[in-house]
């Protein structure tokens, strides 16, 4: 894994000024460790978690109108993408107004479904290896640099710490509301 020597990567002290409101249920899940360390222990988690699922339990929904586990999968990989792109913006000096994105839009066109499940993995892995590829690139002025997306303004570190809040609030649902179902089904 690259390593960073970067305070602001290694202690998190993110302002509330750093991120949207709306973002700090994921700043407040990934505050107090290493943004690399927190990065690579969740991909480690949701791979050897989700690679023993068969094509029907990874299509599995809790309820009906919720995303099933692949949904899931690619929704966490396309919001790290998106993530990544605000991220670089601010961290080369791009001062323009970043869009949001509707993740349901999103989820529903991609057909995650129709993906193997092996394949959603891989991509997930794949985009991960280059989050912390990126951040651990950033310099410490790079890393305090912002700009704004989605009506809100970020910090570069912010969007990596979201990145990894996001996973940690999806590994949850996935451990409490998808994995007892599927193992008792």
């Amino acid at each position: 894994m690259p390593e960073s020597h970067s305070k602001y990567l290694n202690s998190p002290d993110i302002q509330p000024d750093e991120y949207g409101a709306f973002y700090s249920r994921y700043i407040d899940k990934s505050k107090g460790a290493s943004l690399l360390d927190i990065l690579e222990g969740s991909r480690k988690q949701i791979i050897k978690m989700l690679q023993q699922l068969s094509e029907e339990q990874a299509e599995f929904r809790y309820e009906d109108g919720k995303w099933s586990v692949k949904e899931v999968i690619g929704h966490m990989s396309d919001t790290e993408r998106v993530m990544n792109y605000r991220a670089l913006t601010f961290a080369r000096g791009d001062s323009h107004e970043l869009p949001g994105f509707d993740q349901d839009s999103y989820v529903e066109a991609a057909n995650f479904n129709d993906v193997p499940l092996d394949n959603l993995l891989a991509a997930y892995d794949v985009v991960r290896s280059s989050t912390i590829s990126l951040f651990s690139s950033f310099t410490d002025e790079m890393l305090l640099a912002n700009g704004s997306a989605s009506g809100s303004v970020f910090s570069v570190r912010a969007l990596g710490f979201v990145i990894a809040g996001h996973e940690i609030h999806h590994l949850e649902i996935l451990k409490e509301k998808y994995l007892p179902h599927i193992s008792a089904g």
